[in-house]
């Protein structure tokens, strides 16, 4: 009987520290979750260091915009975000002109691709660019020195066309 009793309470604290071990350890959904939690929170962190206080004018149109002008910035861009009101986008500032290529990894909507020169001129225009042509690039016909990605609609709704300038108020933004 002593030996019943001995092999009982042994199986039951070996299924205790069973059971302890494994509720310890995350599991990989736990993992993933907290990954998008720290994506989650960086997109915020640097959505409310951008902010949506510059602004830019297209075409009589005046956009408010978000800035990326670090590496860290313009690879993330506005990939997470629930999307854009029409009188939004994002201003990608490159130090060099460039054939700077864009894709829509993590995007949640379409957008409008827009590659300036140096001198806020359009060298290409991407329209309606879906979240499902990822993985693929877009890249511009021409070097462009920024980007400026809009809501999808946005150059057919404004016939913005290449050739058109960007200005901040008054002046050209590049100058």
């Amino acid at each position: 009987m002593k030996r019943v009793f001995t092999v009982a309470l042994l199986l039951t604290a070996v299924a205790v520290l069973i059971s302890l071990v494994y509720t310890k350890l995350p599991t990989p959904l736990t993992q993933q979750q907290e990954q998008q939690e720290e994506q989650q929170e960086q997109r915020q962190a640097q959505q409310e260091k951008q902010g949506v206080g510059e602004t830019v004018e297209l075409d009589g149109q005046i956009i408010r915009i978000s800035v990326a002008d670090t590496d860290e910035e313009r690879q993330l861009g506005l990939s997470g975000r629930e999307g854009l009101a029409q009188d939004e986008g994002m201003l990608f500032i490159f130090p060099e002109d460039g054939l700077h290529a864009f894709w829509m990894k993590d995007m949640l909507f379409s957008i409008d691709i827009l590659w300036l020169s140096a001198e806020g001129k359009i060298v290409h225009i991407e329209k309606s660019v879906s979240p499902d042509t990822f993985p693929s690039s877009f890249s511009p016909s021409a070097p462009a020195r920024y980007v400026l990605e809009l809501p999808a609609g946005f150059s057919e709704r404004y016939t913005v066309m290449q050739g058109d300038v960007v200005h901040l108020g008054s002046a050209t933004l590049f100058d």
